[in-house]
């Protein structure tokens, strides 16, 4: 979980965005994104689905499954 809370704060800030700019881009509050880059929680997998289209990556990398 640690691996995925890093990698998401960095695509996240590598893009500009803010916590709640990142919520609205994918339909989420900015407390779930906090939970989830403070490593508290985890998305579901349809969120998940939606952050690595999002940023153009794969689950697998943003699980740290892949580099």
């Amino acid at each position: 979980m640690e691996i995925f809370a890093e990698r998401l704060k960095e695509l996240r800030t590598e893009r500009s965005l803010s916590l709640s700019g990142l919520g609205d881009k994918i339909g989420v509050s900015k407390t779930a994104v906090m939970y989830w880059e403070s490593g508290k929680k985890i998305p579901s997998a349809l969120v998940l689905k939606q952050l690595a289209l999002f940023f153009g990556v794969s689950a697998d990398y943003l699980l740290g499954l892949e580099d």
